[in-house]
């Protein structure tokens, strides 16, 4: 890893650890809840402790005054709900397009295992070539995904971010496999920094269990979406979050101390 690629992954993390907001769904979802007044969202979550936001090249802008000194990411592909294929994630930027844009370093989502895997991969290690041209950490988007395969099964994620890093990207997101054990296979699987996604928000209690399972196998991070910016109070859960990853709180005093409610 050369010298500008360290610094900026710095600049999206704390002590090699990362909370990471993305905030790219406007093109997989539309204006949804939290993305219509993006300026507000990013401004309560940062405040709330993200150490970095994600989202797509064009809404930069609105990005930059309201992100309180926070990092940030560019994504580079992306497809729609409304689409023939969700998996089918498309171009959308190029690293040059993300320095532009100000980015502190860009992501890319590979389905593994999907018809659509072997054009992403090309196009992944594409990116960390690219990207290593200009000392610009990439985040892989790492998930196993396709017919027939098990989305959370260990083996499948522990394939996933193994991947990313034989093809040259600094940090990977994948799914959690829903408990402490199993997912401790993922991240020895690979010697990259494994953040978890979010998925379908379940409430405050089930995301916060899972990101305590997650740091408890050694997960170096998160990067939660909706259960975040579509939350009521997106600088609490926010706040929670980073309880949990930084300070290595338990859910329930994570809770209590973000001033959320305690579910049972």
């Amino acid at each position: 890893m050369n010298a500008g690629t360290a610094a900026r992954l710095e600049r999206i993390g704390t002590g090699d650890k990362y909370v990471i907001v993305p905030m790219d769904h406007g093109i997989t979802l539309g204006a949804v809840t939290g993305l219509v007044d993006i300026e507000s969202t990013v401004d309560a979550v940062t405040r709330g402790g993200a150490d970095a936001v994600l989202t797509q090249k064009g809404v930069a802008p609105r990005v930059h005054p309201n992100k309180n000194g926070a990092g940030y990411v560019v994504h580079l592909n992306a497809s729609t709900s409304i689409g023939p294929d969700s998996n089918d994630k498309r171009l959308t930027g190029t690293v040059t397009e993300a320095v532009r844009a100000g980015a502190d370093a860009v992501s890319f989502h590979i389905n593994v295992g999907s018809e659509y895997e072997r054009e992403q991969l090309a196009e992944l290690a594409e990116v960390t070539d690219d990207a290593a041209e200009y000392g610009m950490p990439v985040l892989a988007m790492a998930y196993a995904r396709g017919p027939g395969v098990d989305e959370h099964d260990a083996e499948n994620l522990g394939h996933a971010v193994r991947l990313a890093e034989e093809v040259g990207a600094d940090v990977v997101k994948t799914a959690y496999s829903g408990e402490a054990d199993s997912f401790e296979r993922v991240v020895e699987s690979t010697r990259l920094p494994v953040v978890i996604a979010g998925g379908e928000p379940e409430g405050d209690r089930a995301t916060l269990d899972a990101v305590r399972g997650a740091m408890d196998a050694g997960a170096a991070g998160v990067s939660i979406g909706r259960s975040v910016f579509q939350h009521d109070d997106p600088e609490a859960i926010t706040r929670a979050v980073s309880a949990v990853v930084h300070d290595g709180s338990a859910a329930d005093e994570a809770l209590r101390e973000a001033g959320l409610a305690v579910e049972a």
